[in-house]
Order: C-alpha cells, then sequence, then structure tokens
C-alpha cells in the first residue's frame, strides 16, 4: 500500500510539475503575441512545445488571420493550418518583421541552444531574416551557460556522421545520434541526422564553439545561436512575465 502510495504521489507532482510549466509558456506566448504581434505583419514560427503556444494564442487573438506568415518545421505549419491560419512557403527575397520561437537554454547573454525540436537550420535561417527575434520560455531554461542543463544539438549529413562523431569527440565533446521514440535515427525535415553533443563543460565562449563545429565537414548546422535573440520572455506559472533584452535588441 505504501508503495502504490508512493507511485501515485510521485505522478501527481510530476504531472503538477508539467502543468506548472505549461502556464508558464502559455503566459510567455500570449504576453509576445499581445505586445509584438500586429495584422500584417511578417512572422516566422519556430518549432517546439512553447511555439506551439504561440501559434494557438496568435489564431485566438487574431482568428481572421491576416499575416504573411511562414513556418520552420512541418509540424509548426500543420498546426497552425489547423487553427486556421495561412502558411506560404518561404521565397527568396523574404524578410520577416518578427519571429516567435522557443529556446531549450538562455545565457545571461541571451545566447541560446536550440534544435530540440530538430527544426535548428530552418529556425536559425529565418532568425537571421528577421528584423526582430522574440524568444519565449519557461523559468527552467534560464542557464549560467550553454551546454549547462541540455545537450548541444549538430545537424549532419547522414553519410558523414561517424566522421563527425569521431571529430567532436577530439574536440572534447560525448556525442550520441537522436533517435525516434520507436529507436530509429531520426531525420530532419531536410533529410539530415542530428547528434546531440555533451561538452565537457559549459559553454563559456559559445561563438567559438559555434565555428569549430560549423569547421566540420559534415555539419550542416549547430544548434548555438549566438546573438540573435532580441528579446527573451520568461512566463511564470501564475501568470506573470518578465523580459530580458539585449542592449543592441532592435524594435519589433
Amino acid at each position: 500500500m505504501n508503495v502504490a502510495r508512493g507511485i501515485q504521489e510521485a505522478t501527481a507532482l510530476r504531472d503538477s510539475v508539467a502543468e506548472e510549466l505549461e502556464r508558464a509558456k502559455s503566459a510567455a506566448a500570449l504576453h509576445a503575441v499581445q505586445r509584438y504581434v500586429r495584422p500584417g505583419m511578417r512572422v516566422a514560427l519556430g518549432t517546439g512545445s512553447t511555439a506551439a503556444f504561440a501559434i494557438r494564442s496568435l489564431s485566438e487573438r487574431f482568428p481572421h488571420g491576416g499575416f504573411d506568415l511562414v513556418a520552420s518545421s512541418r509540424a509548426t505549419e500543420q498546426l497552425a493550418s489547423g487553427l486556421g491560419l495561412t502558411v506560404r512557403a518561404l521565397r527568396g527575397n523574404d524578410r520577416f518583421d518578427l519571429m516567435l520561437d522557443g529556446a531549450d537554454e538562455v545565457s545571461p547573454a541571451l545566447d541560446l541552444t536550440k534544435g530540440g525540436g530538430g527544426a535548428l537550420l530552418r529556425e536559425k535561417l529565418l532568425a537571421r531574416l528577421s528584423e526582430s527575434v522574440v524568444i519565449l520560455i519557461d523559468p527552467t531554461k534560464l542557464v549560467g551557460a550553454l551546454g549547462e542543463k541540455t545537450p548541444i544539438p549538430i545537424e549532419v549529413v547522414p553519410f558523414a556522421r561517424s566522421a563527425v562523431e569521431h571529430a567532436v569527440a577530439s574536440l572534447g565533446y560525448q556525442s550520441r545520434c537522436r533517435l525516434t521514440p520507436a529507436g530509429e535515427t531520426y531525420r530532419t525535415d531536410n533529410g539530415n541526422e542530428i547528434l546531440d553533443l555533451v561538452p565537457r563543460e559549459p559553454l563559456r565562449a559559445p561563438g567559438e564553439a559555434d565555428r569549430a563545429l560549423h569547421d566540420l565537414v559534415g555539419v550542416v548546422e549547430t544548434g548555438i545561436f549566438v546573438g540573435l535573440a532580441d528579446r527573451v520572455v520568461v512566463g511564470h506559472p501564475d501568470g506573470t512575465v518578465e523580459e530580458r533584452t539585449r542592449p543592441s535588441a532592435r524594435s519589433p
């Protein structure tokens, strides 16, 4: 009986924590949409659980749409389309007023670890094409340095994966090929694979780490986002939010 009670209590605690994080993500998304989104804007959409809250907030606040939307993944496009939002393909001359996205980690300098949702290449491209990038997170994503809580994803060409695994080991990373829940090799929307890297210690110079990983033949993109976030909206379970802004942040 005591064992059963313990399992029930542990399950209830886990569910309670999950609900708190969901409320925090929802608060961040709602705040960003209310404050920064206006009809007629060109908006890039990220991928992941927090970005999904932003998409839902967009559809609720602006049920008739009126945006020029581009998504960073098929999953995001499907969610947005299912909620009545029109999403189009990326064009060669595209520029966006705003990008709404989440992050796996956020450092004090507002550098990011991204790619937990597998869309790091497309997310980085859209971020570079956006006038303002607003990142939505819950407080658990705040870290002292990147790599502190989550692995650093890199997208690699399948043919080169074994060579890249050898090369990143020489740079001091442990690596693991990302798998699907069914145990198969995960493939990105671009047909590539993802290696999740664990550094010896958190990255004190993420820009240097990003450049070193990019120098490896076979690495398509990294989940290290340096200098791309203009604002980070941190949502809390009680519905309050706080904003963190880079000194050189661009106005949305």
